[in-house]
């Protein structure tokens, strides 16, 4: 049996693929070594996984948000090692997560567009190139972040449509004060901007925030996918809740701009089982 984990900082996604190769799933919370311990993680096993795998699995492959360092990747093994001492477990961030769900064991550029935005030139084994996202401050461009910045700036400001500035009114009663409250001194600010994405989605027929989505995505392929060498000759694929929801816009553009994109999926977590059970057979 092996088991793949798929986390962000809210969720984690997990399939066990059984010896008979059927497969499972099951849904924990998220397992940022930034904001939780190894204690937390064994505990969460214990009540929300355990109960729901027949057996002790061999092998775990783990893809998560945070997990960068040495230090933040043992704090993800001795969570999973509490539980199942024997197990071996390779931890992996999120990046390589959409690389291999994306393209699994092809060439092509993997990218990342939910609250944050990411990507990487992938050469179907390894990631060879990554232009640095930068986080919601100085990057981050085409994200649910990015958007809510470009949304309340112009609200603020004056400078979008009234009618759409009257539905904001209505709908967060929103002033100066509590939107600077929210970005500059409580937490989790990119959260807080990325939560207008929705907003924009529920009203996209409004031609203003078409073009704002359509910019945003111009900027992200501009900054980031058209960066790499021979990007026109490489597929382009996208995985997260922002290029899902607004994939006609994001393919507009990739057309507009000549890039081949492929794959837009919500989840990576359905390709990286497809890419482990390759794996298994070969």
């Amino acid at each position: 049996m092996i088991i793949i984990a798929e986390s962000g900082s809210t969720k984690t996604d997990w399939r066990i693929i059984n010896p008979d190769e059927s497969i499972d799933q099951a849904k924990t919370i998220g397992f940022n070594p930034f904001h939780i311990g190894e204690d937390a993680i064994a505990e969460e096993l214990t009540t929300n996984l355990v109960p729901k795998i027949n057996g002790v699995p061999s092998k775990v492959f783990f893809y998560g948000a945070g997990c960068t360092s040495g230090d933040s990747k043992s704090i993800i093994i001795n969570g999973l090692q509490n539980i199942w001492p024997n197990v071996e477990v390779e931890v992996n961030n999120d990046l390589l997560a959409a690389a291999r769900a994306l393209c699994l064991d092809e060439e092509g550029i993997a990218c990342i567009l939910g609250t944050g935005s990411n990507s990487c030139d992938y050469n179907g084994t390894q990631i060879m190139n990554n232009v640095p996202p930068l986080g919601y401050v100085l990057g981050d461009e085409g994200s649910g972040t990015y958007l809510g910045k470009i949304l309340l700036r112009e609200y603020l400001r004056g400078i979008m449509p009234s009618h759409i500035a009257q539905k904001i009114d209505k709908r967060f009663g929103l002033s100066i004060e509590s939107v600077l409250n929210n970005t500059y001194k409580q937490p989790l600010p990119n959260r807080f901007l990325a939560s207008f994405a929705k907003f924009i989605y529920q009203n996209i027929k409004e031609v203003y925030l078409y073009n704002l989505v359509y910019n945003a995505f111009s900027v992200f392929f501009e900054n980031n996918v058209m960066l790499y060498h021979n990007y026109e000759q490489k597929k382009v694929h996208f995985t997260g809740s922002v290029a899902f929801y607004f994939s006609n816009i994001l393919r507009q553009v990739a057309i507009d701009k000549n890039i081949m994109l492929k794959n837009v999926v919500e989840s990576p977590i359905a390709g990286l089982t497809l890419y482990h059970q390759k794996l298994l057979i070969r």
